[in-house]
């Protein structure tokens, strides 16, 4: 069972459980293993399926069925009121999982209808902290790093099946996902703006550069990346300028969900690695916990950088620079731990064989700093 999947189960018997996340990361899967659960028999419903959308709209299933499982049915123009209706009349009866792919977060942004009704959770791929049994740590870094993180390239170990997955996935998600959610004249110069992305990872993206390489303005520029994020293909980092008085306001970082999505040395597909899986933990604070928790990077007028800041309700929590190999303690890295003091200074280096300490900053290798992730440490709420 996947990381959320107890969270999941504890959440189904108060209120009902959206499941977002990017597509084929596994939410179908994860839905379909609690019905085996004999405390969640039930049935699953697919939108996309024409049965099963006949059925839903009939609310033809039956009366010992404890949880029913929607798939997809964000794509039911009238879903929200719907399921608020269902809710309200028969939630004694049944218990309600929904799942979907980003469409269903871009909705849930939108509107109150179903609001203190349902407990929403975001599910990633798989990362250091979160493995399928049977892999060794050593071994699944070496195909996170080639195959990503998505269960099935990632399980199938094969360069060649992780390509021609990985090519249908991006087709599928910009020529049907995107297409029914946003209004976008052509494609073609999409997918030219998404390969582009692919190429400039862990480097500061510059609108209007992007824009003038696709030949599309920069306000299109800025949709398409938009679009781009709330259909989990990407995530933005932002500069953190806060008590920085040199701090500029610099142009975003751009990282991918899939760590196979990105062109380029091992260099940026391992910090890309580190930000998606900084990235699965803070979604986890924020759904367990409920503090908003920020993901940003730091750099000054005088060039001095550090890769990732993690903010909890606004507040520095730590300073992270990430090294392919090169194990000597950044020197941004110290000037930012002095002058921002925060609890915690990490600085992760791939293939590093043994960590130390220097001037309140932990050098240590991705494995290690990975080992013990929230949802094994996580009881109660605080």
């Amino acid at each position: 069972m996947r990381y959320i999947s107890s969270y999941i189960h504890r959440d189904l018997q108060k209120k009902m459980v959206f499941v977002g996340g990017p597509r084929q990361v596994g939410k179908t899967t994860l839905a379909k293993k609690l019905l085996a659960t004999e405390q969640w028999q039930g049935r699953y419903f697919n939108w996309d399926f024409d049965e099963d959308r006949q059925d839903i709209l009939a609310r033809k299933w039956q009366a010992q069925d404890r949880l029913l499982i929607f798939d997809e049915l964000h794509k039911f123009a009238r879903w929200k009121n719907w399921l608020k209706g269902l809710y309200d009349v028969y939630s004694e009866e049944h218990a309600y999982l929904v799942t979907g792919s980003a469409r269903l977060d871009v909705y849930r942004r939108g509107g109150d209808s179903l609001l203190g009704r349902y407990h929403y959770w975001r599910l990633h791929p798989f990362t250091l902290d979160e493995l399928p049994p049977g892999f060794t740590s050593d071994d699944s870094l070496k195909r996170l790093m080639t195959l990503g993180g998505f269960p099935e390239p990632f399980l199938s170990g094969s360069e060649r099946e992780a390509r021609c997955w990985r090519r249908d996935r991006l087709d599928r998600v910009i020529r049907e996902d995107i297409r029914d959610l946003e209004s976008i004249r052509n494609i073609q110069h999409l997918s030219l703006f998404l390969d582009l992305l692919r190429s400039r990872v862990g480097g500061i993206v510059v609108i209007s550069n992007l824009a003038g390489d696709v030949q599309v303005s920069p306000k299109t520029a800025k949709v398409w990346l938009e679009i781009l994020e709330r259909m989990y293909l990407v995530f933005i980092v932002r500069p953190y300028t806060r008590s920085l008085p040199r701090a500029i306001q610099k142009p975003p970082k751009v990282y991918f969900f899939d760590n196979g999505d990105v062109l380029g040395d091992e260099g940026p597909r391992f910090e890309n690695l580190v930000a998606a899986t900084l990235l699965k933990r803070l979604h986890f604070l924020e759904d367990f916990e409920g503090y908003r928790y920020e993901l940003r990077y730091i750099r000054d007028k005088e060039g001095r950088e550090v890769d990732f800041a993690i903010l909890r309700e606004g507040v520095l929590e730590e300073l992270i620079e990430v090294k392919c190999g090169d194990d000597t303690p950044s020197r941004s890295l110290l000037y930012y731990a002095n002058k921002l003091k925060p609890p915690k200074v990490t600085q992760l280096v791939a293939g590093l064989e043994r960590s130390f300490d220097y001037n309140g900053i932990k050098v240590t290798d991705p494995i290690t700093y990975f080992r013990n992730p929230p949802w094994n440490r996580q009881t109660t709420t605080p």
